[in-house]
């Protein structure tokens, strides 16, 4: 089962670009967890503040890992000392996965292969 954490949060001050700079080790560390597909935090090119979550990982174990683990308590810490607000980030678990373009190459939002 896969579980997606998704979201925005704003960096207030002018401070967007050096927080992601400041993070950018850690998310890259992450990447290399146990259960961890993709891990990104970027920078949205129509807002001055907005900052976009992406995760991808295994299972709620690997979540869980992650979450309990220092990475994340070092993300906390790293994002603790800019002004930091506007936080939305949930949570998802997937039961069915497929491309969004089918074998003839057409784009889909329907699900083909259940």
């Amino acid at each position: 089962m896969t579980v997606l954490v998704a979201g925005t949060i704003d960096i207030l001050d002018g401070d967007r670009e050096k927080a992601l700079a400041a993070s950018a080790a850690l998310m890259d560390e992450t990447r290399n967890q146990e259960g961890c597909r993709h891990y990104v935090w970027s920078a949205d090119p129509t807002s001055d503040t907005r900052v976009y979550v992406y995760e991808n990982w295994e299972s709620s174990e690997a979540l869980n890992a992650h979450l309990a683990g220092p990475y994340y308590l070092q993300m906390l810490g790293i994002l603790g000392t800019y002004n930091v607000v506007n936080t939305e980030v949930t949570k998802f678990r997937s039961d069915l996965e497929e491309p969004v373009y089918d074998p003839e190459g057409r784009p889909r939002g329907d699900f083909f292969t259940a």
